[in-house]
């Protein structure tokens, strides 16, 4: 294989091949800038074309006759070195790639209104917003030789792209910015070929898998591979993660895989993250990073005859290739960056740099987080300027640009779950266009069935577009809206947003190889309970599958599973004969791992004296050793029967039928007696009855009624779109039923209201409790409500408007949300709310004063009443008085301002603040 350097005119033709470069060093980092650094003498031919800014292709032949130049082999020549006192006038040259200029391209403002001083983009996809970039700097002038070939609906592959995304983005920031921050978050990868920028959905074009397949790209040493640095590190070691939310909301999580110093402890914390399941996400990525060391792999590349693979022809960076990996093993492992080296003797050489299953892992995992807390899906606030008081609340508008993506985590039991995020885009106006400072946002979420009720899951703050909710199930189809509030008003809702909830498809890792042994005649396979590299399994996993085959007539065969550690035994091997075993490692999800190492053994004979062919003779034999049970069937024909041998003594009381006997017509309406049992069947030739000659149980297809008319019960009725048990009254339609659905959940609910408003509802899932009213107008929750599940039970009331007041009892622990009125009857309006609290002042850190604001920790809807009861103040003989409340908070001051200066003090305060709307 052989390189050259092409020199081109900035955004012009081509200028002439460089002959003599003293060295060069091409580098190619997946989803970032290349680089080529290049040394060239002033006096060699070409040096003039290097003098002036100019374009560097490199291109690649592996015969001498045809040359290409690969993606990202295009870089401008913008930054130089040289010595004056060097007589051979080398100078050298740092070089970026082509997608560099994108660091020249801004955004400027757009035709909407800013957001906050930010640019929206709302549901647009990566295409969208990259053509935006460009072309709108090309109208003003700019970058005017970058051309592309995707489009806002399709990738540079002509793929429709994956995601869609609601961003802000700050004016002044720099395309090549935010075209690297999407590729850190998985929505796209990115090259250029010549001078066209390409983008493609992640881990499509830019990931292929070259390591499987009938002729893999397999790295060897000796032949490919030359050298095989690695550097490893403990640094992000963490067994037990402390993550702290919203509102004071924490949870620990924690793993049995210590180093070897013990248990180490770090720390997560997201001000947006409230439920338990979007913080054992957090955890478990954290978790999964700090599992083992962390190594980097790097593989010094040979290019030479000998060479089975090329750089550029064979792999580029984000293939997945065979290479030596752990210990030398050969295993999948990903280009992460390509070095390419030319040196003063024309030799090519490089490096790789790999990552292995593990370490793309812990990149997705980092993506996802990145996306859980707002990276790429939004970010901003609301930005609108207060608006002009109005007599009365006024509505605002619905929010735009929806965004839901939803991902799967491993709870703390091991099972998969799902959780969302949810993004949109800032409401700054009422519905007359008006601007509007909008107080929060309510998201509400249903199964994604007609007739299916409403929930609020989420509430915001004015300034927080984005909200997570968990757990929600494993491959159910959820649809969700959102609707903005200002000061009790309740805007439109946005439309709707579908999605469907996937399941993990993360793979457990490799097991570890069988340990064989044979005695008494059997096999005993024994796993140590580890992955390969002492990788500990996950908590997800289900089972271990043991495989078999003969390595003579290759094909693996499931024989058996371990749930853990242990061993199982083989039987019914032949004596002497080679068996290969292996593992497979499978999660609850149905991820199998790769096959593990595959290990052989041969059982060995249980004694000396085993039975051999024909050593059994009729002497052996007791009477009436050989039973009907030894005797196959079909075994015993005619010509073993002698004449008139059967005799009525020879029958048993019970005449086994061998075909049927039937009652009607045999096609048609027919009862038939058959080795089935007793069946019934309709002039159709459909059968809707069978008693079991098994088992004995009934079954019966079709209606099944207690009575024609009045108070009945009525099974599987006709008509209805799910197998149900339907109770009817005396009279009329109106009617309870109880059924399941696809996810074996049991529903019951209730008939409607004597005015026909509302219905209750109770359903019933293996991992969920939930009792509620429905308003039978909108679907919409409503009432009183239950809701239990393994890690929290919630109860609570929920008013049509979407308003919540609840119970949260969650581990262990409880907390109230929402607002409560007390005013004879229970109420429940806008602006009443209830705070209680215990603070130490000072607080900690802080001296000793004579006033201390004391801080809600919450903004109230307006101004609260607040009560204080005051615990051990120092000195002792204070009392003290409540000044200034605001929604925020109060100031406190000692009653003592009437001979001077109050004193410093110190006081364990309890407080209780309320706002009733409306009372005087």
């Amino acid at each position: 294989m052989d390189l050259r350097l092409v020199a081109y005119a900035p955004n012009g033709v081509r200028l002439g091949v460089l002959p003599n470069p003293l060295k060069a060093e091409i580098g190619q980092p997946l989803d970032d800038v290349p680089a080529l650094k290049l040394s060239y003498s002033g006096r060699s031919t070409g040096a003039a074309q290097l003098a002036q800014p100019c374009e560097i292709a490199i291109e690649w032949s592996s015969d001498g006759l045809v040359w290409t130049e690969p993606p990202d082999g295009r870089f401008l020549r913008i930054k130089r070195r040289a010595d004056g006192v060097d007589r051979a006038a080398v100078s050298a040259y740092e070089m970026p790639g082509w997608i560099w200029q994108l660091s020249k391209v801004v955004l400027y403002p757009g035709p909407a209104p800013l957001v906050d001083g930010k640019r929206a983009f709302l549901s647009a996809t990566p295409g969208a917003i990259m053509q935006t970039f460009l072309q709108e700097a090309q109208a003003r002038g700019v970058a005017p030789g970058i051309t592309w070939d995707f489009t806002p609906t399709h990738d540079s592959a002509g793929q429709a792209w994956a995601k869609i995304l609601t961003i802000y983005y700050e004016l002044g920031i720099d395309a090549l910015k935010v075209l690297i921050n999407l590729a850190e978050q998985a929505v796209l990868d990115f090259r250029t070929t010549g001078r066209t920028v390409q983008l493609f959905n992640a881990d499509t074009q830019l990931g292929r898998d070259l390591a499987t397949g009938p002729a893999p790209v397999d790295l060897r040493y000796g032949r490919d591979v030359v050298e095989a640095p690695e550097t490893g590190t403990l640094e992000d070691r963490a067994s037990r993660v402390l993550v702290r939310g919203e509102g004071g909301f924490q949870i620990t999580v924690s793993t049995s895989n210590h180093g070897p110093w013990g248990p180490w402890e770090t720390y997560v914390g997201q001000g947006g993250v409230s439920d338990s399941g979007t913080a054992q996400l957090l955890a478990a990525s954290v978790l999964a990073r700090g599992d083992r060391e962390r190594v980097q792999r790097t593989r010094g590349i040979l290019v030479t005859a000998d060479s089975r693979w090329f750089p550029w022809r064979d792999y580029r960076p984000g293939d997945r290739i065979f290479a030596p990996g752990e210990a030398g093993a050969m295993e999948s492992l990903r280009i992460r960056q390509m070095t390419v080296t030319l040196d003063e003797h024309r030799v090519v050489g490089g490096n790789l740099v790999l990552n292995d299953r593990l370490l793309e892992r812990d990149l997705r995992l980092a993506r996802r987080t990145a996306g859980i807390v707002g990276g790429s899906t939004a970010d901003g606030g609301s930005g609108a300027r207060p608006a002009p008081e109005a007599p009365a609340p006024r509505t605002p508008a619905a929010p735009a640009g929806l965004i839901v993506d939803p991902v799967a985590y491993i709870d703390e039991a091991g099972f998969p779950r799902g959780q969302v995020t949810a993004s949109w885009g800032a409401v700054t106006a009422d519905v007359n266009g008006v601007a509007l400072t909008v107080g929060g946002y309510e998201l509400f979420m249903r199964v994604n069935e007609v007739g299916q009720p409403w929930f609020l899951v989420a509430l915001t703050q004015a300034g927080d577009v984005n909200a997570t909710f968990s757990p929600l199930v494993i491959g159910e189809q959820y649809q969700f809206k959102v609707r903005a509030i200002n000061l009790g008003a309740r805007g439109p809702f946005s439309s709707s947003v579908a999605v469907t909830v996937p399941d993990d498809t993360t793979a457990p890792p490799t097991p570890t190889a069988p340990a064989l042994a044979t005695r008494l005649g059997v096999v005993h396979v024994t796993w140590d309970g580890l992955g390969v590299g002492a990788s500990p399994m996950p908590s997800d996993l289900d089972r271990v599958l043991v495989w078999m085959q003969d390595p003579l007539a290759p094909g693996w065969q499931e024989i058996g599973y371990l749930l853990a550690a242990g061993s199982i035994v083989v039987p019914g091997l032949p004596y002497g004969v080679d068996r290969d075993f292996s593992f497979t490692a499978v999660d609850r999800s149905g991820n199998a791992s790769p096959r593990s190492a595959s290990a052989t053994i041969a059982t060995v004979p249980l004694v000396a004296g085993d039975a051999a062919n024909n050593s059994i003779t009729t002497g052996a034999l007791v009477a009436n050793a050989v039973t009907a049970a030894k005797i196959s069937a079909g075994a015993v024909q005619a010509s073993h029967i002698s004449a008139n041998a059967i005799t009525a003594d020879k029958l048993e009381a019970i005449l086994t039928l061998v075909s049927r006997l039937v009652a009607g017509t045999p096609t048609g309406a027919r009862v038939e007696l058959s080795t089935a049992g007793l069946e019934a069947y309709n002039g159709s030739g459909v059968q809707t009855v069978l008693v079991s000659s098994a088992s004995g149980a009934v079954s019966i297809v079709g209606q099944l009624a207690t009575g024609l008319t009045g108070r009945r019960i009525i099974i599987n009725p006709a008509g209805a779109a799910d197998p149900e048990i339907r109770f009817m009254p005396g009279s009329g339609t109106n009617h309870a039923r109880i059924w399941t659905d696809s996810n074996a959940a049991i529903r019951l609910y209730s008939g409607t209201s004597p005015d026909g408003t509302r219905r209750s509802e109770v359903i019933q899932k293996g991992d969920e409790w939930r009792m509620h009213m429905v308003q039978t107008s909108d679907g919409l929750a409503g009432g009183g409500y239950m809701f239990a599940q393994p890690d929290r039970l919630e109860v609570g009331y929920n008013d049509i408007a979407g308003r919540l007041n609840r119970w949260l009892f969650n581990n262990g622990g409880g907390s109230a949300t929402g607002y409560t009125s007390f005013r004879g009857t229970f109420t429940y309006e806008a602006q009443a709310g209830l705070v209680m609290f215990m603070r130490s002042l000072p607080e900690i850190g802080q001296s000793a004063a004579s006033t201390y604001f004391v801080n809600f920790n919450v903004t109230l809807q307006s101004t609260p009443r607040v009560v204080i009861t005051p615990d051990n103040p120092i000195p002792e003989r204070l009392s003290f008085n409540i000044r200034n409340p605001v929604s925020t908070g109060f100031t406190l001051r000692s009653n003592e301002s009437g001979i001077g200066s109050p004193p410093n003090f110190s006081v364990a305060l309890h407080v209780w603040a309320w706002r009733q709307h409306g009372v005087a």
